[in-house]
């Protein structure tokens, strides 16, 4: 499955106006949501949240392909809505969240292809497995200022994963043909980014 991990980059890359140079902003947790989506049975999708998303984007509002990301997405608070099916998913079959509780996401190039619309390439780490991936993002290129006075971003971010990529293995064959779970997963990343405070 995938991670949300991913995730939490979407607003990072945007534009800041008012003055140049970088500025550091960190994932805020209450307002942002890391989701999936997986086919079931060939015919249904079963859509599910991941855990809390923390960490921390580096924006250059002079050049938003130098900005930078580090997510970390707590893999043990996997939630579908159906109690056995989150067990299942936390179990050694899929993410063994005992062993590997968090997925982790590390920036390493950010590309524009449109009007606020960019790609950010960087490391995932799911299942204890590394892999370069490609996220989607957009969102607004100006920050706001929110009723306690702190400025914020946000966006999105998407991608689609192979969970075989990650060693995520399990699956049953279906009498007629077809299998239980699809290997491919839709991740969404809703983000809202708060700017730190200076020290």
């Amino acid at each position: 499955m995938r991670c949300a991990t991913i995730f939490t980059t979407a607003a990072l890359v945007f534009g800041i106006s008012g003055g140049a140079g970088a500025a550091t902003f960190e994932i805020d947790s209450a307002h942002t949501n890391a989701q999936f989506a997986v086919r079931h049975l060939m015919v249904s999708k079963v859509r599910g949240h991941l855990g809390k998303v923390t960490g921390t984007v580096n924006v250059d509002d002079t050049d938003p392909t130098k900005s930078s990301v580090e997510a970390t997405i707590d893999v043990t608070a996997i939630s579908t809505g159906e109690p056995k099916r989150d067990e299942h998913l936390k179990s050694p079959d899929f993410f063994d969240a005992a062993r590997y509780p968090a997925i982790t996401f590390k920036s390493k190039k950010v590309t524009k292809v449109g009007d606020e619309k960019f790609q950010m390439t960087g490391d995932l780490t799911i299942h204890g497995v590394t892999k370069e991936v490609v996220l989607d993002l957009e969102g607004s290129p100006t920050p706001f200022k929110d009723p306690m006075g702190h400025f914020k971003l946000g966006g999105a971010a998407t991608t689609r994963l192979n969970r075989k990529d990650f060693g995520i293995l399990w699956n049953k064959s279906l009498d007629g043909g077809g299998v239980v779970v699809s290997d491919e997963v839709d991740v969404t990343i809703d983000i809202e980014l708060i700017k730190k405070s200076a020290s």
